[in-house]
C-alpha cells in the first residue's frame, strides 16, 4: 500500500466526518441505498462482511456510483480482504485489532482501519504503523469520556469512533480533535433498507449533514 493511496481515502474519511455503516440482506437495493446517501450529502458506505450479499452489494455500489468512497467492514481475515479489494473496495475496516490481516491489507495495498478499544489494542495498531483506528464499541465502551481518556497518552493516533453512536450523539465525537469521523448506522438501518425507505434514509441522511454544518459541531475539543 502507498502512503498516497492510505493518505487520500483518510482525507475523504476526514471532509466526510460521517461513514454509513451498512448491513444489507439483498444486493438489489444497493444501488438506490447508494443513491439515496449520496442525494442526503453522504457519498461514503461501508458495507459489512455480516451478510452472504454484502461482497455482491459492494460490488454494485462501486460500478454504478464511482464517485462513492466504499469500504469493507467487519473484515476478518485475509481472504476477506483479498475479495474485499477484488470487488472494488477503497478501505478495510475491522471491528478487532489482527496483526495478520493488518499486514496482509498492507501488502495488498488496501486501506485498514482495525477496531481498537484498549491501550494495548491502539499500542499493537501503533507497531504496525497504523495512525487512524476504529474505536468500538463506541458507546457500550464509556462513550467520549473513554475516548479521550484512552486517547490521551496516543498523540500519534487519531479514531474513528463506532458502536452505539447515534445523531444525538455524534456531535460529542467529532468534537474531538483526533476523530477523523464516526461510523453509523442510525441513518440506514437494516429494516429501513428491507423496506425500501430510501427517501427516509435521504431524509435522516440530509439531516446529519445539516448537523455537521453547525459551527458548534466542529472540531473546538483538543485531545
Amino acid at each position: 500500500m502507498t502512503i498516497s493511496t492510505y493518505d487520500a481515502v483518510t482525507t475523504r474519511l476526514r471532509a466526510l466526518r460521517v461513514v454509513p455503516v451498512i448491513i444489507i440482506d439483498d444486493p438489489q437495493q444497493a444501488e438506490p441505498l447508494a443513491n439515496a446517501l449520496a442525494d442526503g450529502g453522504l457519498p461514503c458506505a461501508e458495507i459489512t462482511f455480516r451478510t452472504p450479499s454484502a461482497l455482491e452489494a459492494l460490488r454494485r455500489i462501486v460500478k454504478a456510483r464511482p464517485d462513492f468512497l466504499v469500504g469493507a467492514g467487519t473484515v476478518l481475515t485475509s481472504d476477506q480482504a483479498d475479495r474485499a479489494r477484488d470487488a472494488g473496495a477503497q478501505f478495510a475496516v475491522a471491528p478487532g485489532m489482527n496483526p495478520r490481516v493488518v499486514e496482509h491489507c498492507h501488502r495488498i495495498g488496501l486501506p485498514m482501519y482495525p477496531g481498537v478499544a484498549t491501550p494495548t489494542e491502539i499500542e499493537a495498531a501503533l507497531e504496525l504503523g497504523v495512525r487512524l483506528v476504529k474505536f468500538f464499541p463506541a458507546e457500550p465502551m464509556g462513550g467520549v469520556s473513554f475516548l479521550k481518556a484512552v486517547a490521551a497518552p496516543y498523540g500519534e493516533m487519531e479514531f474513528i469512533p463506532t458502536g452505539g453512536i447515534t445523531r444525538d450523539t455524534v456531535g460529542g465525537y467529532l468534537s474531538m480533535a483526533r476523530v477523523v469521523a464516526c461510523g453509523g448506522s442510525w441513518m440506514a438501518p437494516p429494516d429501513w433498507i428491507a423496506a425500501k425507505a430510501f427517501e427516509r434514509i435521504r431524509s435522516e441522511t440530509a439531516q446529519v449533514v445539516a448537523l455537521l454544518q453547525l459551527p458548534d459541531r466542529t472540531r473546538m475539543v483538543a485531545t
